[in-house]
Order: structure tokens, then sequence, then C-alpha cells
């Protein structure tokens, strides 16, 4: 089974992401240029944190016309497991495959610490090994994570279970302390902590397991023998 860890100009949590599949959960990845076609066999996309572009004009927006999220748009049509982290995240919102946008947070600060976050929805690829409503101790790190959503989307979101993750305290004033997302169908995944920077206990000060539970969540919906 592969991942494509997608890169970008920018990306600075694509190695991370990339030792964390490959060398903790044996997962084969392959880092792909944003430029270049996917790969044929790949069975899931991860796009990693970081700052593409350098954030200019706003997060990810620039990201999301590079070629390769044309085919990462049909492959989530197809039902692939997608996963965007931080960045990530902001340009599946940007390129339309998850509602929402992530504004600048209100201490208008880079937030950098150690937080948790509550599964709210245990039914995706990237959550199935979770119990319902257990709190996983990971780490954040971004300046516009602040998740927002008009009344009538977070209405929706509630009522399609939409709602992945959410923070334990107030983080950033994110609507309904949202931390996650997924599409209706529920194979593509946004969240802006970052569980490669928490899923091993060398550099996870207060418990690697739950957050390792998101890789092996995609171990198990692929099949892999852990």
């Amino acid at each position: 089974m592969k991942v494509a860890v997608i890169v970008f100009p920018g990306s600075n949590c694509d190695r991370d992401m990339y030792h964390v599949l490959s060398d903790v959960f044996k997962l084969e990845s392959k880092l792909v240029w944003h430029t270049d076609l996917l790969p044929k066999d790949i069975d899931a996309i991860v796009l990693p944190g970081g700052f593409s572009y350098g954030d200019r004009l706003r997060a990810g927006v620039i990201a999301a016309h590079s070629p390769v999220i044309s085919e990462v748009k049909k492959m989530a049509e197809r039902g692939m497991p997608i996963l965007g982290v931080c960045n990530g995240f902001q340009i599946l919102v940007e390129a339309g495959l998850l509602p929402g946008a992530l504004l600048k947070n209100t201490s208008l600060s880079f937030i950098c610490k150690w937080t948790e976050i509550i599964v709210k929805n245990n039914k995706t690829p990237f959550t199935n090994k979770f119990k319902l409503n257990q709190r996983i101790p990971i780490a954040i790190a971004n300046g516009e994570g602040r998740y927002y959503a008009d009344d009538e989307t977070l209405k929706q979101l509630k009522r399609n279970n939409q709602i992945v993750f959410t923070y334990a305290e107030e983080i950033n004033g994110a609507s309904m302390r949202i931390a996650g997302i997924c599409n209706k169908e529920g194979n593509v995944v946004g969240m802006m902590p970052h569980p490669e920077r928490s899923a091993e206990q060398i550099i996870n000060p207060r418990n690697a397991k739950p957050a390792s539970l998101i890789f092996e969540s995609l171990q198990n919906t692929l099949g892999v023998t852990a």
C-alpha cells in the first residue's frame, strides 16, 4: 500500500510526515512534487503542513491551484483516503474539497503548544481506531488556524457528522472549537493539529499512543497489518 505525500514550495512538514508513515507505521510512501502527476498505484494522499508559497495572499490559496490538486480532487471523488494537516487543511478548504475557511487566530499570534483534541467522528479512514470522545494529546503550530464557517454550514457539518475533532480548550477562536472536519463522504479529512509531530513517544511529552491511532486507523483502512 502506497501513500503520496504532496510537496509544495514552502512545505516544511513533508519529511516529518514521510518519516512517520514510512519508518514508524511501515506504509510505503512517496514524496510527490506539486507539479508532478500522482503515481497510479497510490492508496492514500497526505497534504502536509508548512507555509506553501509563503502563505502569500492567503494560507493555502495558491497551492490550491497547483497542478496536482486537480488529480487530488479526482481521487477524492473516487473515495480515496485524503488527509490534510495544518497547511494541508488550508489547501483542502481553498480547493473546495472541504467547507469553511481558515482565518488568523483571534490573538493574531502564531500558536505553538501542546493541547488536546476530542474525537467527534470515529468513522473516517483516519479515526476508526479511536473511541468516540477520546482525547488526544497533540501538537499545534499555526497562525491562520482558526476554523470559521457560517451558521448554516455549521449546522450542516453537525447534521452530517462532519466535525471530526474539536479542541478540548479554547485555542484560537475557532467556530465550535473545531480542530478538524471531513467531507460528507468522510474520506477527505482536514485537521489543524500535527499528528506527525505527536505520534512518537520520544517527541511527545504526554502520551504517544492516542495520536498514533490516526496512522493506525489509516493502516486499518488500507488493510495493513501493524
